[in-house]
């Protein structure tokens, strides 16, 4: 299928439209619920209340491959997602959605043709088949005749209080406390927003190889929004949270933390001064910093961009791209991570990719058509958005590895320059990797120390060379725990990242002060 070309891009954004609150309660289930795995399964469980049957899905891949196809998948989904806002004590935003449908993808080479319904008669199933195979242009090859299981397969994300069990009786105490919580920690503070968001549901993948195989797939996100007003002053800020997790996410410290962090980080803008403008030293924080990681240099490392020669690293394999104490992977293995995945969207095993290692480019992001198309095997990143789209190459959690710095030593060796706490915006050009971010929190670095705070930062530069002016790496790598949705061809996945505490030798800052 044709895919729209990137050119500027969107920067990864927050999922969630609103903003949530916390309160240290008792989460109703949690003491004396018995653990119930979320994970991946070999076979049709989950999807057989829906008539999913080996009978029907060797049927669907022989026509997905009745006109010559290289290989074919089908992919079902069922998913339901609920979420609640609330504000000035009162739930003003309710919501609930369920997605239901299955696509069916035939391959010939670099290309794929694709098809999907909501109908899951054979029928519909069985026209969306014959949309894909016509991609192809040959003599027919047979389908799967049987369907082994995937082998022993990882339970990344166990849950012990499923959302399916869960009702508003038993979060509503929990988002009320929060709003209680952040309104009476500090007296500035004048209005708190809360959105909180589960979903449920799984996915099978199914292949002409006959391999098949489920995933249970729980989510939820609590975004905390707060709005201070000191002297005739308004600021605004927030922290979310999210994983693949159930109710038993939400415990004391958690919820602690979205309270002290949401407040703080709205609090100390009122003390922040203009950022200087120029080229300077810059110090990203270790944690969600690693969103400039993520855009910036994540995305070239894509396979379907370098297949392309669209990627500024097309030609990077086996040279260095950075300094050889700066290691980069892109994981699905970190438990509960909202980034984690057990298989990916084509039923590939997921593990950790190793991209940059000790400075020296790898591999790249694959799924089954670039793995095929470079003579290597998946990467396990093959994702999509939901059904009615074709996978593509994803990242999961992508992050650096602890270095040799400590974070004191890397602020000390700055004499004047920026750090970057916490990011909010931006936007990318894939091609050339040019970015432009907008810092939210930050500080100005003077003499070795951090001083004043600064808001309202941009940094300008180039990922690339960015990666390759990264010359300190500490080892305090945080990953970070917020509801990250990564957007690409007009998809949206959920993603984690991480980093370090590190330095970049300089930078372009956008500020209003003098240099």
């Amino acid at each position: 299928m044709e895919k729209r070309g990137m050119g500027r891009r969107r920067f990864m954004k927050l999922s969630g439209a609103g903003l949530v609150a916390a309160g240290a309660v008792d989460l109703v289930g949690c003491a004396t619920a018995k653990p119930k795995p979320e994970g991946a399964t070999s076979g049709i469980r989950y999807f057989d209340r829906f008539g999913v049957t080996e009978a029907l899905l060797a049927e669907v891949l022989s026509a997905a491959m009745s006109r010559g196809a290289d290989s074919a998948d089908v992919f079902f989904q069922h998913r339901v997602s609920a979420g609640l806002g609330l504000q000035d004590g009162a739930v003003n935003r309710s919501s609930a959605q369920v997605a239901l449908g299955v696509g069916v993808r035939a391959v010939k080479g670099d290309q794929q043709g694709y098809g999907f319904t909501e109908d899951l008669s054979l029928p519909a199933i069985l026209e969306c088949a014959r949309t894909a195979a016509a991609i192809a242009d040959g003599p027919a090859r047979p389908g799967p005749q049987r369907f082994h299981v995937a082998g022993t397969l990882p339970d990344r994300y166990p849950v012990q209080v499923r959302w399916e069990d869960v009702r508003a009786e038993q979060t509503m105490p929990m988002l009320s406390g929060l709003e209680a919580r952040v309104l009476a920690s500090d007296s500035r503070v004048r209005k708190v927003n809360i959105n909180f968001g589960d979903e449920y549901g799984a996915v099978l993948v199914a292949d002409s190889t006959g391999r098949i195989v489920e995933d249970l797939q729980p989510m939820t996100r609590l975004i905390v929004q707060c709005t201070a007003e000191q002297d005739g002053r308004r600021e605004t800020g927030y922290y979310n949270v999210a994983a693949r997790a159930g109710l038993e996410y939400y415990d004391a410290d958690r919820l602690a933390r979205l309270v002290r962090e949401a407040v703080g980080r709205t609090t100390i803008l009122f003390e922040a001064v203009p950022a200087p403008a120029g080229e300077m030293p810059v110090v990203l924080a270790a944690g969600s910093s690693g969103i400039l990681l993520h855009e910036a240099i994540g995305h070239g490392m894509e396979a379907d961009f370098n297949r392309k020669n669209v990627s500024i690293f097309s030609d990077k394999i086996g040279k260095p791209v950075a300094h050889p104490f700066v290691n980069i992977v892109d994981d699905a293995t970190l438990a509960n991570a909202r980034g984690a995945i057990n298989v990916d969207d084509e039923g590939n095993p997921a593990g950790v990719t190793h991209l940059v290692e000790n400075g020296i480019l790898s591999t790249y992001l694959h799924d089954s058509v670039s793995a095929r198309h470079y003579g290597v095997k998946p990467t396990g990143n093959g994702r999509r958005e939901s059904y009615q789209f074709a996978p593509i190459p994803r990242m999961r959690a992508t992050y650096m590895l602890p270095g040799p710095h400590a974070k004191e030593e890397i602020v000390a060796s700055v004499k004047k320059g920026i750090f970057c706490s916490n990011f909010t915006n931006g936007q990318v050009n894939i091609g050339a990797g040019d970015f432009t971010f907008y810092v939210k929190n930050g500080y100005l670095i003077e003499d070795g120390k951090l001083t004043r705070p600064v808001k309202d930062v941009n940094v300008i530069g180039n990922g690339p060379k960015v990666l390759e002016k990264i010359d300190m790496v500490a080892d305090d790598l945080v990953i970070d725990e917020g509801g990250w949705t990564c957007g690409k061809d007009g998809q949206g996945v959920p993603v984690s990242q991480g980093i370090p505490t590190v330095r970049v030798a300089s930078i372009t800052v956008g500020g209003q002060g003098k240099a």
